[in-house]
């Protein structure tokens, strides 16, 4: 079994954390690029019906689509110490969509770990080309959406639970001048799954993980 290790503030692991947020916040801005630029290495190969791109996903829906909805079926964000106080107090389930490796640096104590995005694992000519892609912009372990999340988070949590979820940035509904519809983040993406497949109690955790470790609630990890 894992030993699970308290975080302390200022500690090496905290370093970890702020590194491996740049980086999965990298990846998470330059993921529509690298699609975009992925599309023309498939014209530039001329990778024809092997490396047609499966049908769009509704994680791949326009942003401004699950803003609406998740606006329309009042998804609330909250901030951490809010967050914290409904897990303590009102039985929520921190819900950590991080990949895998982050989950077990450092997460909130009692979170339920479910990556929404997974290394690419196939081998068809579509996903040479996103390899591709992300490797232009310097990312050799670009990821793809995990095609089994809804099915883990089912095996995991009741639909009826009290669910907030979380990334490592968060980002936002918010409008502001600069982004008059937000900005899009995992979690988010993961709220909107969720709604769609039936669970009804989904917050999100506004500013991320990574606002929940600088104010320094109580964090644990695994080695």
């Amino acid at each position: 079994m894992a030993a699970v290790t308290s975080v302390s503030a200022g500690s090496s692991l905290q370093h970890r954390f702020h590194s491996s947020c740049y980086s999965s916040a990298k990846e998470s801005v330059t993921y529509g690029l690298a699609k975009t630029v992925s599309t023309r290495f498939s014209l530039s190969l001329r990778i024809k019906n092997a490396a047609t791109k499966p049908a769009k996903s509704p994680a791949e829906e326009e942003w401004s689509t699950k803003r609406a909805y998740l606006l329309e079926k009042r998804v609330r964000s909250v901030e951490p110490k809010e967050a914290l106080r409904l897990q303590k107090e009102n039985n929520f389930v921190i819900l950590d969509v991080r990949p895998e490796a982050e989950f077990k640096e450092a997460h909130p104590e009692g979170a339920i770990n479910v990556q929404i995005y997974r290394l690419i694992k196939e081998w068809t000519a579509w996903d040479i080309a996103r390899r591709l892609a992300f490797a232009f912009f310097g990312i050799f372990s670009g990821t793809e959406e995990n095609p089994q999340f809804i099915q883990m988070v089912e095996s995991k949590i009741n639909k009826d639970a009290k669910i907030i979820v979380a990334c490592s940035s968060g980002g936002t509904m918010k409008p502001t001048q600069n982004l008059p519809e937000g900005q899009q983040s995992r979690s988010l993406i993961a709220a909107y799954l969720l709604i769609l497949n039936g669970y009804t109690n989904v917050f999100h955790l506004e500013g991320g993980l990574y606002n929940w470790f600088k104010q320094e609630l109580p964090a644990v990890s695994e080695e």
